[in-house]
């Protein structure tokens, strides 16, 4: 059978299965699939284009004869089976944070950096970023190409997805728990998230930021390629299940106006605008969830600045966010005939 053999690290998470769900959607050439996990799926099984896959236990030995690994199990186990993949002749897509900030790793999103890939990197890894940069960074790319971004303020609003299986079952549990006038105690946030909003995701750090925050900074300066473009964010854990969305202000050095702006993101790539207030027409996270565009709305000048825009930004960050971002990748590499 022509295709490729492609391995999925975590396949048994909510990014893997949507992994496996995305590249048979798109259908991308998978000859094999090759569905990895920890011992503690040992026994699962998992659909793909219409066959049933065993989850094998992931090994030293896992990668022989793979072209592509995608990995989403925590940074810890990308950090150690990212170079045994590549070292068995495999590209690693790795969707952790264990390489995003590496001198020589590439951070890519395909519609704002492809030109990132036009060889293999030497270590044969390549880095999916944060899913809150990438819905940023789709949208801010036709903008910094037409009028130059100075600075840029985000505050994210982010659903409980991004946290994992266990973090969407805490959310039910603990709606459930104030209806029924019952105490549930947070194992996954530090706070009760039903009806709350955390201002706390990942850890916080000496300076005040949590390394979500941070991330967000540093890794949009790389994907962008210009260390000059100021970042300040704010990451909220709101409770909904799926989609993250994002206030964004954004400052630039010539002279944009929200319908100016309008029509550059009309025609990028991966966007899709949804602005029509009077009409009640804006990005909402309920309507964007399973889909793979970055929705953008809201635009409009922001008058205390001298070359001001806002604008509110939506997209699944289970599927952009990270797995179509990372199947994506795979494509490019394809179309690059740097693999296959």
């Amino acid at each position: 059978m022509s295709g490729l053999t492609v391995a999925v690290v975590g396949a048994t998470g909510l990014v893997g299965e949507e992994m496996i769900r995305v590249l048979e959607e798109r259908k991308f050439p998978v000859a094999k699939l090759v569905p990895l996990a920890s011992e503690r799926s040992s026994g699962k099984s998992v659909e793909f284009n219409g066959k049933t896959w065993d989850v094998q236990t992931l090994s030293k030995d896992s990668f022989k004869g793979v072209d592509v690994a995608l990995f989403s199990a925590g940074g810890n186990v990308s950090a150690d089976f990212c170079p045994v993949a590549a070292a068995a002749g495999a590209v690693a897509i790795d969707n952790s944070s264990a390489f995003r900030m590496e001198a020589d790793i590439p951070l890519v999103v395909p519609e704002v950096n492809p030109q990132t890939l036009n060889k293999l990197p030497e270590r044969r890894i390549i880095a999916n970023p944060n899913c809150s940069t990438i819905q940023l960074v789709v949208v801010l790319k036709p903008i910094h190409d037409a009028a130059k971004i100075k600075r840029v303020v985000v505050s994210t609003y982010q659903s409980v997805s991004g946290a994992g299986k266990e973090a969407i079952e805490e959310l039910s549990c603990s709606t459930r728990a104030l209806y029924a006038g019952e105490d549930l105690e947070p194992r996954v946030f530090a706070h009760r998230i039903a009806f709350n909003c955390l201002p706390h995701i990942d850890v916080f750090t000496e300076d005040g930021y949590t390394k979500e925050e941070i991330k967000m900074i540093k890794e949009t300066n790389k994907i962008m390629g210009d260390d000059s473009i100021k970042v300040s964010a704010t990451a909220v854990r709101v409770p909904v299940y799926f989609g993250h969305s994002e206030s964004v202000n954004i400052e630039t050095e010539k002279p944009m106006s929200a319908e100016t702006a309008r029509e550059f993101l009309e025609r990028a790539p991966g966007v899709v605008v949804l602005d029509d207030p009077g009409e009640k027409i804006y990005p909402l996270a309920s309507e964007c969830a399973g889909r793979d565009e970055v929705f953008v709305g809201r635009i409009r000048n922001d008058p205390t600045v001298a070359h001001g825009l806002n604008c509110w930004i939506v997209a699944d960050n289970i599927r952009k966010g990270a797995a179509t971002n990372a199947v994506q990748i795979a494509e490019l590499l394809l179309k690059q005939k740097l693999i296959g």
